[in-house]
């Protein structure tokens, strides 16, 4: 797939967003190939960490490419985004629950899908770029259930705050907020 660039690298699973020019969006076909990659790697003794990273400067992964779900929605088809939605939030937990290590460089844009994907590992590195936000809300949509469960854990009411506002966080807002761990300067 062109889209996604899934390897092993050394002792690294390598997984890397390569759709830079749609700012990395998380189409239905990647999401299956990172699922597939990391029940594969789970039980393989040979990959002790996993590493998602993306192509570009501008996005980390600026959320799902809702093209699709929108051409589909709006001919009556609902299905597809069922079945996105939903195989896209196994992911997310299945990443949240991973029983190795999970890095992942959060340079540029994480929006919507992509804070899914990146803001649940347990290594979360942003840098002078990083702007990591559910803009979804901003058009009154619930933050999907990647988002939903990092606003849970923000302290305070922060959480709160950021799933109703759509406020973008920069590298220190989101290590505040446990979106992030570690700042490296870009």
């Amino acid at each position: 797939m062109s889209d996604i660039n899934i390897r092993v690298t050394g002792k690294a699973g390598r997984i890397t967003l390569t759709r830079g020019k749609a700012l990395n969006a998380l189409s239905y076909d990647m999401c299956m190939a990172i699922d597939a990659a990391l029940r594969q790697w789970a039980s393989d003794d040979a990959v002790k960490l996993v590493v998602i990273d993306a192509e570009g400067e501008k996005a980390f992964c600026a959320g799902g490419d809702i093209a699709e779900l929108y051409d589909t929605g709006t001919a009556g088809d609902y299905a597809y985004g069922r079945k996105f939605w939903s195989d896209e939030y196994r992911l997310n937990a299945l990443i949240f629950e991973y029983p190795k290590p999970v890095v992942s460089f959060l340079q540029g844009f994480t929006m919507g899908g992509g804070v899914g994907i990146g803001c649940h590992g347990t290594h979360r590195v942003v840098g002078d770029s990083s702007q990591i936000s559910m803009p979804e809300v901003g058009i009154g949509l619930i933050p999907d259930v990647g988002g939903s469960l990092m606003l849970t854990l923000a302290p305070g009411r922060l959480g709160e705050y950021l799933g109703t506002t759509a406020a973008r966080m920069k590298a220190a807002d989101a290590i505040y907020a446990g979106f992030a761990d570690f700042y490296i300067p870009e």
